[in-house]
């Protein structure tokens, strides 16, 4: 009985230990989660409305009614807007391309359109910078044409129509994923019935394909949004120059004038620049729902043949990719092989000292390199395993407590990183939140790693939940009631069987970690400076061909990085890397 005793007793401790683990776990996730999202932005909201702990709304109204807080106000909505719908015209023909006809070479053709939204949009525009300056090739061939737009000594891309064109650019392959999904679920026996009752091919276009995809189209175009207002690189190194001010250059050049004195007004601005996108994420998404499309019938997608229009249309296709890639990718490339700005490349010319002097020559790069490396890849790492505990309770445990962490990490997400930038900055300054160590966080490296994890959460949490929900729930069930443990469980069946989407969500996060400026660039000092910003500061600062090396070396990692990510595409679900065919 003693035995039988024993073993009853050390079963029962063990189940005790089994069913304390997973609340532990839970307890861990909302106090971290709770600490790096929901506490910050509360802080916002309190400085944003009540910096001295009284609500002040004569103040609200003097700052949100001021000449220069309307006027930037004004062109945020007008150069968002515009670029969404541009961003929708391009994201949605390509959409079509790839999901309903017959276009060879798709893999090749999507990696190339997604390629633009994995580069810093700072290098972007620095590279549309130098491919339309005076004296460029392009430049040179529009004005021997008998062009008039690229006079001598003017920068047409130093306008509110530059940044609306750059950012409808860069966006473009939100609205095409999000497109792109919504028809491949397009029912195949729709429009067959359609062209059985004798639809012409514009006619299914509009009255059957465009509106099943409608919710996607609106889901595209919150995105794109959202994208566009939240875009500091493009608007600064546009918008400043061009005199345009936007709300998220006023809060970077509010920041730089004034120092953090300047903290209360810069959380209004922040404040405002949530409101404008979570404005817009709501409407698109009203309007995306106001009808009921869901459909019956087979999950077989429809595919348009184009015949004829194939060559011209894979013509187009690919002219498309060489204008909006190649072209000022290589001039970017051109300037950082001159010794100077406006050089035409030539055995004269041509030289290797930017990058030598970016790679080893300057401590200030050198040390931006080293940092961004490895605070990219510890913010991977954390997120990883986050992420892989926060999917396991949010794919077979959707407590509402559970269901409001993962409410809290997209919300995050889906806000402008500089409002990250800017709850973080308030949060961590001394006395917050950690009053009795006497110490802050702001100035060092770690105030910006707890601004990535708190802001990239939810891009390594969405691929693995699709590997989740891949995963059989009857095995972790059985492990289970074999007397496994959380940890047991989770090292031996789930981790091997998520390891893919997982990893492929850590590759996402470090790439747009190891090249974001939106989050940090408010964070940065000289010590702990990071990419994202070096190429705006060194552009600042005159240094255009070794900017261009930076930014060619960032490229160069990026690409890299998506080229080893492709070979993971057998093993991993479909839709987790974007950039699958």
């Amino acid at each position: 009985m003693s035995v039988l005793g024993n073993e009853w007793r050390r079963g029962q401790a063990a189940r005790h230990r089994r069913w304390r683990a997973e609340p532990l776990v839970l307890g861990i996730l909302v106090l971290v989660i709770g600490l790096l999202s929901v506490a910050p932005f509360a802080r916002l909201m309190g400085t944003a409305l009540a910096p001295d702990g009284i609500l002040d709304s004569d103040r609200l109204l003097r700052l949100l009614t001021s000449r220069r807080v309307l006027s930037a106000t004004l062109n945020t909505l007008a150069i968002g807007i515009s670029a969404t719908l541009l961003s929708l015209l391009l994201g949605t023909v390509a959409a079509w391309l790839v999901a309903l006809t017959d276009l060879r070479a798709k893999a090749a053709w999507v990696f190339a359109f997604i390629l633009p939204l994995m580069i810093p949009p700072q290098v972007t525009a620095l590279a549309w910078i130098q491919a339309l300056a005076p004296g460029s090739l392009l430049a040179t061939a529009v004005n021997a044409l008998g062009g008039t737009w690229l006079a001598p000594g003017q920068q047409p891309l130093y306008s509110a129509t530059g940044m609306v064109l750059l950012l409808g650019l860069h966006n473009a392959p939100l609205v095409f994923l999000t497109v792109r999904a919504g028809l491949r679920r397009l029912p195949a026996e729709l429009v067959e019935a359609a062209r059985i009752s004798g639809a012409s091919p514009r006619q299914i276009l509009f009255t059957v394909i465009l509106p099943l995809a409608r919710p996607a189209i609106f889901a595209g175009a919150a995105l794109a949004f959202v994208a566009a207002v939240g875009n500091f690189g493009i608007q600064a190194m546009l918008g400043i120059p061009a005199r345009v001010p936007t709300l998220i250059t006023l809060v970077y050049q509010q920041l730089n004038t004034l120092g953090p004195g300047a903290l209360p007004n810069t959380a209004v601005y922040s404040m405002l620049i949530a409101l404008i996108t979570l404005a817009g994420m709501l409407i698109s998404g009203w309007l995306g729902g106001r009808r009921d499309v869901r459909v019956s019938g087979s999950p077989r997608p429809w595919h348009q043949p184009l015949r004829r229009a194939r060559l011209p249309g894979e013509i187009i296709a690919w002219l498309w990719m060489v204008i909006t890639l190649l072209l000022p990718l290589s001039a970017l490339l051109t300037t950082a092989l001159t010794r100077g700005f406006g050089q035409a490349l030539n055995w004269q010319t041509l030289t290797l000292e930017n990058f030598q002097q970016a790679l080893w020559g300057y401590p200030a790069i050198r040390q931006a390199f080293f940092t961004s490396l490895w605070l990219t890849g510890l913010t991977a790492l954390l997120l990883s395993v986050m992420a892989l505990f926060l999917a396991f309770f949010l794919s077979w445990h959707r407590t509402r407590l559970v269901r409001g962490l993962g409410f809290a990490s997209e919300l995050t997400y889906a806000l402008p990183g500089i409002v990250t930038g800017v709850a973080a900055m308030l949060f961590f300054l001394r006395p917050l939140p950690l009053p009795l160590l006497g110490f802050s966080l702001y100035g060092t490296v770690w105030i910006i790693l707890a601004a990535y994890l708190a802001n990239f959460l939810a891009l390594v949490l969405r691929p693995t939940l699709a590997g989740f929900a891949q995963i059989e729930p009857s095995l972790d069930e059985a492990a289970r009631l074999c007397g496994a443990g959380l940890m047991r469980r989770m090292t031996d069946i789930l981790l091997p069987l998520a390891a893919p989407s997982v990893l492929a969500g850590a590759l996402l996060v470090f790439l747009t970690a190891l090249n974001e400026i939106q989050v940090s660039v408010l964070l940065v000092t000289a010590q702990t400076q990071t990419l994202g910003p070096t190429i705006i500061f060194l552009d600042e600062g005159g240094s255009a061909p070794l900017a261009a090396a930076v930014g060619c070396l960032m490229i160069g990692i990026v690409l890299g990085l998506m080229l080893l990510a492709s070979r993971l595409t057998r093993r991993l679900p479909q839709g987790v890397l974007p950039w699958q065919a």
